[in-house]
């Protein structure tokens, strides 16, 4: 049996880089990372991800680090990442490309099964922590300009166990006469 060759890349700041794109371009046409010139970003969570499924090595100062030393390097510069983290692997193994949230606080944008490449992203996801407070008025008003904008607003919950628990946000209209 062959084994796969697994892509390197280099931590640098809360990034992997691969440096030959040519390589790593299947990666990119699944929905992983951004092009720059002739390489391959990977944010923080994708490299964890990619990580975990042994898709790729992470080198940082010559040395090859395992996903809890990148996990602890990377969670030195955010503390959201492992939040984030654990819905973007949700979310991939349910099939789904996830990309980078734009604008209005979101945190991922998610594309249909089969449609990344094809048409824009169709859900919105906001990822928040059971017992966080937040300010929901604000999540209200940024999933009514997202629906605006045909896409569906969701917010991804993580429990006090790790389980992720999606919640999609809809207009409801009540019309009632007293």
């Amino acid at each position: 049996m062959e084994q796969e060759t697994r892509l390197s890349g280099k931590l640098k700041g809360n990034r992997i880089v691969i440096e030959n794109f040519i390589e790593a371009q299947e990666l990119y046409q699944s929905g992983f990372g951004e092009k720059e010139e002739k390489s391959l970003i990977l944010n923080s969570y994708e490299s964890l991800y990619l990580l975990s499924i042994n898709k790729v090595n992470v080198i940082n100062k010559k040395k090859m680090l395992t996903f809890e030393e990148l996990m602890d390097l990377l969670y030195n510069k955010d503390k959201d990442l492992l939040t984030r983290f654990l819905v973007y692997r949700d979310l991939r193994s349910r099939g789904f490309v996830v990309k980078e949230g734009f604008g209005f606080g979101v945190d991922f944008r998610v594309y249909d099964k089969g449609e990344y490449g094809k048409n824009t992203a169709k859900y919105i996801v906001f990822v928040l922590n059971e017992g966080n407070e937040v300010a929901f008025g604000k999540i209200l008003q940024d999933a009514v300009d997202i629906k605006r904008m045909g896409k569906n607003s969701v917010i991804a919950v993580i429990d006090r166990r790790g389980e992720v628990i999606y919640y999609q946000i809809a207009e409801a209209i009540f019309n009632a006469k007293i």
